[in-house]
């Protein structure tokens, strides 16, 4: 299993409490392919350099999760059904350099 970053962008016109269900479901997608969230920081709303649909803003999450290589495809597209969220990308974690003493 390998280290990775997602970030995803939740539709702004969501409440709070709808917010943190759509994060629960991602939470979801990810367990459901053996995934495991490490951390997880919603980093607010954010205002766009350009419109996304007609969004001019959204509500940031980012989460460091380690999940199986071959399962992110399936990750991906599961975000890609969900209408609440905008975007999902997801990236390889850098490796920490070991430091020598």
């Amino acid at each position: 299993m390998n280290t990775y970053e997602l970030m995803l962008i939740i539709n702004p016109q969501l409440t709070d409490a709808e917010v943190g269900e759509a994060v629960e479901k991602a939470k979801k997608v990810l367990t459901d392919e053996k995934g495991e969230v490490l951390a997880e920081d919603r980093l607010g709303r954010k205002k766009f350099s350009h419109n996304v649909g007609k969004n001019r803003d959204g509500f940031y999450v980012y989460m460091k999760v380690k999940a199986a290589p071959e399962s992110l495809k399936t990750i991906q597209h599961a975000f890609k059904l969900q209408e609440t969220v905008l975007r999902a990308m997801m990236m390889k974690a850098a490796v920490e350099p070991v430091k020598k003493a």
